[in-house]
Parts: C-alpha cells; structure tokens; sequence
C-alpha cells in the first residue's frame, strides 16, 4: 500500500501478466477534471522497466510537462 497525497501525479508499471491495481480516491472520480503528464516525458525521465508498455489511450494523450 502507498499513500499518495490530492494533487501528485503518479503512475505504476505492472512487472506481471494478468495484474490488478485497487486504488481509493479522497473524492468522487470526475473525468472531466483529470488530468496528467506523459508517461514518457523527457524531462522526468523515468526509466520504466518494460521496455514496450501497453498504455491506454488516456494516458497517451497526456503532454509533456515543457
């Protein structure tokens, strides 16, 4: 379990076939007020370590934060 507090950005990465992820929100889920960053943003440079994800096609729309 990790807490993460209102308002940081975060994302995880699955190392198994098959994973679930549960998560709890402090509030009700509104999509139009979601919003995020590349997963692949250079200037983060997270080193993920899959090398070809599968991502969704939300989390592919997401910007880069320069």
């Amino acid at each position: 379990m990790i807490y993460i507090p209102k308002g940081f950005a975060h994302g995880f990465q699955t190392l198994e076939d098959n994973t679930e992820i549960f998560y709890h929100m402090s509030d009700c889920y509104m999509p139009e007020y979601a919003r995020g960053i590349s997963w692949n943003d250079k200037a983060i440079d997270i080193r993920w370590p899959i090398n070809h994800p599968i991502i969704s096609d939300n989390d592919k729309s997401y910007k880069s934060i320069m």
